[in-house]
Order: structure tokens, then sequence, then C-alpha cells
């Protein structure tokens, strides 16, 4: 199981999770979306192709850019299509 969590909130939690670079992507059926707030800046990473961002808001405040989502996968990362992960200062735990 893992669990994100920012400012005492868990954002998500699931035991189908995927890790790449570093990150550890949650199914976007496992987070609590009302935390997050599409924010309009993208980017495009030659292996996972277009990715959007999400601003994380707990309480009154406001993670910029603390989500990421690849809106439009590469072939590379077509697994990774509906999932979010979380990033800048966002835990992220992995339980046994």
């Amino acid at each position: 199981m893992a669990k994100a969590s920012w400012n005492g909130e868990i954002l998500a939690e699931s035991d189908e999770i995927e890790k790449i670079q570093g990150l550890v992507f949650f199914p976007a059926r496992s987070v609590k979306m009302q935390y997050l707030r599409m924010s309009s800046n993208t980017d495009t990473c030659p292996w996972g192709g277009k990715v959007s961002y999400f601003d994380v808001i707990v309480g009154r405040e406001i993670n910029n850019d603390g989500a990421m989502i690849y809106m439009e996968p590469s072939e590379n990362a077509l697994y990774l299509k509906d999932h979010i992960a979380f990033r800048r200062g966002i835990t992220v735990e992995e339980e046994e």
C-alpha cells in the first residue's frame, strides 16, 4: 500500500501503483481530487510525452504543480495513462 500526504491530509492511497524515475504514480481513481486543481503549466518529457500539472491545495496552503499526469503519454508511458504522481515536498510512503 502506498499513501501520499501533505499538510496532514491523505491525498491518495492504493495498492496498484507504478514507479518510474523516482516517482510513485497512483491510479487517478485512488486520488482525492478535491485537493487538486489543474494548473496551466505543461511540459514535454522525451520519455513519457505531454505532462500536465495540478496544484495541490490543502486548507489555505497551495503546492504549485505538486502533482503531475501524462495527459498524452508516449508509447513508453501508456501504462501511466490515468495515473497521478506527487512531487515537490508531498510525502509518499509505501507500507508492506
